[in-house]
């Protein structure tokens, strides 16, 4: 049952996203300073991952990213929240985990009303990540972990 209720509500998710949703050619800076837009990435799928430094789940699917993101039609794009006071979290849990998203984000707290995060979506629990598609729309919403052979079956159905 939990599961069901699950796929309806993802589902409905994506109808949402695909219908109502306005994509914003969002600008945040990596970890190293460099801005990175949307728009940087047109005629490529964009995968946004959210994470915390503290999540379990988070780092169990870091190897499903890595392996999108070595596509060479993908670009994954990882955003740390909820570090505390030092971004520092975010670049030692980079280097812990072997992540090897395109870009990396310490985006702050995701309970602020100004991060530059939301430009993006709502984040309310840990991994959340949004999916673009190679004209820069948002097309997938997927709450929690999410699964290498999914994505790439909603990317193949939808060229």
């Amino acid at each position: 049952m939990k599961k069901l209720v699950l796929c309806l509500l993802l589902a409905l998710s994506l109808t949402c996203l695909a219908d109502d949703q306005k994509t914003i050619n969002f600008q945040l800076t990596d970890v190293n300073g460099k801005l990175i837009k949307l728009s940087n990435f047109h005629g490529k799928w964009v995968l946004v991952n959210f994470w915390a430094p503290w999540c379990p789940l988070c780092w169990a699917e870091v190897p499903a990213l890595n392996e999108l993101n070595a596509r060479g039609d993908l670009i994954v794009i990882g955003v740390g929240l909820d570090y505390g006071p030092d971004s520092s979290a975010v670049i030692d849990a980079i280097h812990q985990h072997d992540v090897k998203f395109t870009a990396t984000i310490a985006g702050g707290s995701r309970r602020d009303p100004k991060s530059s995060f939301r430009q993006i979506g709502p984040v309310d629990f840990y991994p959340t990540s949004y999916l673009y598609d190679p004209k820069g729309q948002i097309v997938m919403f997927i709450p929690g972990q999410l699964k290498v052979n999914k994505v790439l079956e909603f990317i193949q159905s939808h060229r």
